[in-house]
């Protein structure tokens, strides 16, 4: 297997053993695909001769990024998860410079790829979407909140059947625990995420789960917009438009699924429930099992499922332990009723007393910057409403929820604290 030259530099050859085998274990196969972080290779166990995916992550891209706790939140996950309808992690293993996740092969690509140009037939909607609520209220069930549903992250197997994967953007935590974390693929993104409310795992994967539904019905988006900031206003108001073709059931049920309130947005079990969804449902029955994997002892290979199994704080900081974490980026996202103005003016204040200089890139975005012209801080603002707008930032090396986040609590839009 030869790899493309422009990325040689990053990931250089697969295996540190050969050009073809992985371990002395896996014969690499043909490239699937390529992600902005990795590599996803089809390839073979040599032992039982089954087809598997794996995936080949650059430890330096992740690093430098700041995606490192994603990659150990995904093997955590994955290690827990066991559905019919949740793409399988058979083992980790890592090298100085990757980590590998060898994974269940499925052969019929994303859901995406499914998706006829016009949109799917009602039945074969109502089908996939059974499969994606099963998937998703087992993850709910043990405490697992996926937070980036969408078709990319949707792959469908040789029987027709989806598997859920991607789970790095996942948290784990308890039904009723309020998450802040900004997250999630614009498009798909709950309108309480956007209001940096706090709001439930739960009920911002329903959400997402209800804008799948909506395209697999339509072959488009019910909010889209070039401009981010006429998304984020059509997401917050939860304006869209049904096709004339949707059947009555399935309209009552995106009103439902797209309720812009998460108190009245419908639940797993009210799903199941539904009438539209329950039509020739059958719920799955199956064995949850525990998969067991041994290291193989060769001594320059990390298996993190032994971490995992073993060790009560599920630490992986091995999987990264050579790499220093010193540059990685931050992110934030809060919503303000202050003007641009006003917000550049109180950020320029704590910039000052930081030795950095503030320079605008425009009325709605501003760089915090270092000797040498060295990027700090990269500030973009979106108006939301007439009154509100929304701050995103990313930052480098803690400078931003160290110093400047404090400072700002005041320019904060609080929503409990204000009157409908």
């Amino acid at each position: 297997m030869k790899e493309n030259s422009e990325s040689s530099s990053e990931y250089g050859d697969i295996s540190p053993i050969s050009e073809h085998i992985l371990f002395e274990k896996y014969e690499i196969g043909r490239l699937l695909g390529c992600g902005a972080f990795a590599k996803v290779y089809q390839a073979r166990n040599i032992q039982t001769g089954q087809t598997v995916a794996i995936k080949a992550i650059s430890k330096q891209k992740i690093v430098r990024e700041g995606f490192v706790s994603n990659i150990k939140r995904e093997i955590s996950i994955m290690r827990k998860l066991h559905h019919p309808y949740i793409i399988k992690l058979f083992e980790v293993l890592a090298t100085k410079a990757k980590i590998y996740f060898v994974m269940e092969f499925v052969t019929g690509g994303e859901l995406f790829s499914r998706i006829p140009k016009c949109r799917c037939r009602e039945d074969l909607t109502r089908r996939y979407f059974q499969q994606l609520i099963s998937a998703v209220g087992y993850c709910h069930s043990h405490g697992v909140f996926h937070r980036d549903l969408k078709p990319e992250n949707l792959l469908v197997d040789a029987n027709g059947d989806l598997k859920v994967s991607d789970f790095g953007l996942s948290a784990v935590t308890s039904q009723n625990r309020v998450l802040y974390t900004a997250c999630g693929t614009p498009a798909y993104v709950a309108p309480e995420i956007l209001a940096r409310k706090g709001y439930s795992g739960a009920k911002i994967d329903i959400w997402s789960c209800g804008v799948i539904l909506f395209v697999l019905n339509s072959g488009y988006l019910p909010f889209d917009c070039q401009c981010l900031t006429g998304l984020y206003q059509k997401i917050h108001k939860g304006e869209f438009c049904v096709p004339k073709w949707t059947s009555p059931g399935l309209r009552h049920l995106f009103s439902r699924l797209l309720d812009t309130n998460p108190a009245t947005r419908i639940t797993v079990d009210e799903i199941i429930q539904d009438p539209w969804f329950s039509k020739n449902y059958k719920e799955i029955k199956f064995h949850e099992h525990e998969n067991n994997y041994k290291n193989d002892g060769s001594g320059n290979i990390l298996n993190a499922f032994d971490i995992i199994s073993f060790s009560p704080g599920i630490d992986l900081s091995g999987l990264f332990e050579n790499f220093d974490n010193s540059a990685a980026v931050e992110s934030d996202r809060f919503i303000t009723a202050e003007t641009q103005e006003s917000i550049a003016t109180k950020i320029g204040e704590v910039a000052v007393g930081e030795k950095l200089t503030m320079v605008k890139q425009g009325d709605w975005k501003l760089n915090l910057e270092g000797p040498n012209g060295k990027l700090f801080v990269g500030i973009e603002m979106y108006q939301l409403t007439e009154s509100l707008a929304v701050v995103e930032v990313r930052s480098y090396e803690g400078v931003w929820k160290k110093r400047f986040r404090p400072c700002l609590n005041t320019l904060i839009y609080h929503p409990e604290a204000s009157v409908e």
